[in-house]
């Protein structure tokens, strides 16, 4: 499968169920993107892998001058709605991380992404755009999962179930990496990098399936695809956050997901 199929399918299975549902899930990291760039107002502020508009929508309550772009129409139509309901201006598009070929070089303040272009197949491809419209001087902020982490873990309790992917797909959670970030943005961005924990707490395994076979693309799609398999897969996943993640209190699920965050200005 060439990557333009391959992404066109991920557009279609990104936006296959109500991501805003997930997107509350993850409420904190968006407050951290924020937080750490501290817009004063009119920064020009590129979001992309954007969903349904979170950081966008904070970054454009600060001031700033938003632009977000994801790959999944049914999420863009999800964030306009969103901004048109609340007064916000930003101006939304339909795009491809990869290939950000309306965008002019060095023209935005502040490029961010939240757990976002992490699975865009080619890194190398992604990387050069980052560097190629971050203006000199420029701020770059990426929230990458960590692949020894809860979310890492959770795609591996999946693999079993899905089909081998692509050759030459890179592994999303290399971006967590913080060796592999370097050597992708090095060269173009001066590079900090710090790690933190968000965890998600519903009521038990059953609640997180719930949410997630209905709302999250990966696992909507996969269960979706399953057919006689899907029960078991069902029973998996759930099984896997009641004896993995039991809350400390003994009530429910609290899954600690650990994230690197990668902070850069471009040279």
């Amino acid at each position: 499968m060439a990557f333009e199929e391959l992404k066109q399918k991920q557009g279609v299975m990104w936006g296959s169920g109500p991501y805003q549902n997930v997107t509350d899930t993850i409420s904190d990291l968006h407050e951290v993107v924020v937080d750490r760039i501290a817009p004063s107002g009119g920064e020009r502020w590129l979001d992309l892998a954007c969903g349904t508009g979170a950081v966008a929508e904070r970054a454009a309550r600060a001031g700033a001058d938003v632009t977000g772009i994801d790959l999944a129409p049914a999420l863009i139509d999800t964030a306009r709605e969103r901004a048109a309901a609340q007064g916000l201006e930003i101006d939304y598009r339909v795009g491809d991380c990869e290939h950000l070929d309306e965008i002019e070089d060095g023209s935005f303040d502040v490029v961010s992404s939240t757990c976002g272009v992490m699975f865009a197949p080619d890194h190398a491809a992604t990387a050069r755009e980052l560097g190629r419209v971050t203006k000199p001087g420029g701020r770059l902020i990426l929230v990458n999962w960590e692949p020894e982490g809860g979310l890492g873990k959770m795609f591996a309790m999946m693999k079993p179930f899905q089909p081998p992917p692509p050759d030459g797909v890179g592994v999303p959670f290399d971006w967590g990496r913080s060796e592999h970030v370097q050597e992708l943005l090095g060269d173009d961005f001066e590079l900090s990098f710090d790690r933190g924990t968000s965890t998600y707490t519903p009521s038990s395994g059953e609640e997180y399936w719930e949410v997630f076979s209905t709302s999250y693309g990966p696992t909507k799609s996969l269960a979706d695809s399953l057919g006689d398999r899907r029960e078991e897969f069902h029973r998996t996943f759930a099984d896997f956050f009641d004896q993995n993640y039991p809350a400390p209190d003994g009530n429910g699920v609290a899954h600690v997901r650990e994230y690197l965050l990668v902070e850069g200005t471009r040279r």
